[in-house]
């Protein structure tokens, strides 16, 4: 089943209270004002501050708490250490400046003495409760000091907190990260809002991560990255869980809207709605591809179930590919644990959702052999396409995946309509992990369950692939298809390995030669009804190994 009414409800109904409770679990420690330069930091971004500014941030913890003000100036720091019932304040005209210098860093001391990798960062809380950083003041991370992209683990975040409850972060400009921008992990009650990022300094320039974190309100947020926009991740054994994501721009060179890639313990009730995408403009693409690649990416491919999501509401406008579903079996173990066995890809919603000025690569909903992702809806979804996906070689940089190690898929068709698509079980999941698609619209493999309603799929120039394939698909919904054909077109829908398809409301925007291709003997139970159709000269063709029974056609 998918995301219920009851669930989509007590996910705005928990996000709503959620930030109720923090301003008033909030209001009475935040009484007290530190203001950092009555403990002498100095605002002209050149001295040293770090001791200053801490030793404010202390005495507010020691009081129980207050707020730590930044009155208007430049404060440069290393590392800051928060304490529960603590408020950041950053006044209008306030920059928080993070050190240049990597040894001004430090690691958090490790968990019980075990070892551990952990990342630097500018702000960092741990096991806290009731703590804010709020604007409208910036914090700059000096990012662009840190440009070797094989010292992930050095290169700071700006914000870091970990197992903490209760975490407010509002209308705070936060700027230039040496990594991502903003981590949160293991926490629980957690709002961000209103804040606006731009990080685009260095490699991993994420937007926002939301790690293993249960009951978090994201909400009239900006955010603008090189790589991952908005994404969340499950590094550990706990889930995602109970998210609320809304009223989002999110702008990215890479993904704009992801679950994923780590996703060890998974996502459960996640709800996008209400967003815009697009791609950067004023940047230069670092990790990913300079127009973007994709708008919405579902992935669960380390293990760990991702089920009740919905995503709705949602413009896009000018990337690679528009929609990405991915189940794989990457198996990225977490701590001392072993290597996972694939995860769970289900009940997923994916609704009122416009895209235009995408790539011709096409969108892929793919799973593995013997896991199917299962149970996904798409409603009301309008996508528009650049088209000519049939004259395209993958071989071109565009389409190139990001991470080359894992292989690039030959071509060997050229009018990639028919051209063999390589499993990938253990890739780096990315929207050009199987290069140009042989549809132009959706290609969907090893999927159970799919249901396609008032779905329009659109091309700028003529496009001779399928608009849809399906392969070792089970239970096939489509109702309401409104497509683009091409007087020398492929099949404009394609069935291999098919097990029961209902197909209804067919609409072709120009001519074509085949409506409907069926190919392989497990294909069967496919009901056509092609009342009203009009501009193709053929209504269907099977292959030799098609049972003769695997159709009926209602005129």
């Amino acid at each position: 089943m998918r995301l219920s009414k009851g669930n989509f409800i007590l996910v705005l109904w928990r996000a709503s209270s959620l930030g109720a409770a923090l301003l008033g679990a909030q209001a009475s420690a935040a009484q007290k004002v530190f203001n950092v330069a009555d403990f002498g930091a100095v605002t002209d971004g050149t001295t040293f501050c770090t001791r200053a500014i801490q030793k404010a941030v202390d005495a507010a913890g020691t009081a129980g708490g207050g707020i730590v003000e930044f009155p208007s100036g430049s404060f440069l720091s290393g590392p800051l250490e928060l304490h529960s019932g603590v408020t950041l304040q950053l006044d209008a005209g306030a920059t928080l400046l993070g050190s240049r210098d990597l040894n001004d860093y430090y690691s958090p001391s490790a968990n019980d003495g075990k070892p551990k990798p952990v990342f630097h960062h500018l702000i960092h809380g741990e096991g806290l409760h009731d703590v804010t950083i709020r604007g409208p003041g910036t914090i700059d991370g000096n990012g662009d000091a840190f440009p070797d992209p094989h010292e992930q683990i050095k290169r700071p975040h700006n914000i870091n907190f970990e197992r903490c409850e209760n975490v407010l972060v509002e209308n705070v400009r936060l700027r230039a990260a040496g990594s991502w921008m903003q981590d949160y992990k293991l926490c629980t009650n957690v709002v961000i809002r209103g804040i606006s990022v731009f990080n685009h300094v260095t490699h991993n320039n994420d937007g926002l991560d939301v790690d293993s974190c249960q009951n978090v309100a994201i909400t009239d947020c900006r955010i603008d990255s090189d790589d991952d926009g908005i994404c969340l991740k499950s590094t550990t054994s706990v889930a995602c869980r109970h998210v609320r994501i809304s009223d989002c721009t999110s702008s990215s060179h890479c993904n704009a809207l992801k679950l994923g890639t780590e996703s060890g313990g998974g996502f459960v009730d996640i709800v996008f709605s209400n967003c815009t995408v697009f791609s950067p403009t004023n940047s230069t693409a670092i990790n990913g591809n300079q127009r973007g690649e994709a708008g919405i990416a579902l992935e669960i491919v380390d293990g760990g179930t991702l089920e009740n999501v919905s995503v709705s509401d949602v413009k896009i406008r000018g990337v690679l590919v528009p929609i990405f579903l991915r189940l794989g079996d990457r198996g990225r173990p977490y701590g001392r644990g072993q290597r996972p066995a694939v995860g769970t890809f289900r009940n997923v919603t994916l609704k009122n959702i416009t895209a235009e000025n995408c790539s011709p690569l096409g969108c892929a909903i793919a799973g593995l052999p013997g896991h199917p992702i299962e149970n996904v809806s798409l409603e009301n979804i309008s996508l528009g396409f650049e088209g000519g996906g049939h004259l395209l070689e993958f071989e071109h940089k565009v389409f190139q995946p990001r991470n080359k190690s894992n292989g690039v898929a030959g071509n060997d068709d050229p009018t990639n309509t028919k051209r063999r698509i390589t499993e990938r079980p253990e890739a780096y999941p990315d929207c050009r992990m199987f290069g140009v698609l042989p549809a132009y619209g959706f290609y969907c493999r090893h999927v159970k369950g799919l249901r396609f309603e008032n779905v329009s799929l659109r091309t700028s120039t003529a496009d001779a692939r399928h608009a849809l394939m399906f392969d070792d698909a089970e239970a096939v919904s489509i109702s309401g298809l409104d497509m683009e054909g091409s007087p020398e077109s492929a099949s404009l829908l394609r069935l291999v390995q098919t097990r029961g398809a209902s197909i209804g409301g067919i609409a072709i925007r120009s001519s074509a030669d085949l409506l409907l291709q069926l190919e392989g003997e497990q294909t069967k139970n496919i009901v056509l009804d092609t009342s009203g159709v009009r501009g193709v000269k053929r209504i269907f063709a099977t292959t030799a190994d098609v049972p003769v029974d695997a159709l009926v056609h209602k005129p």
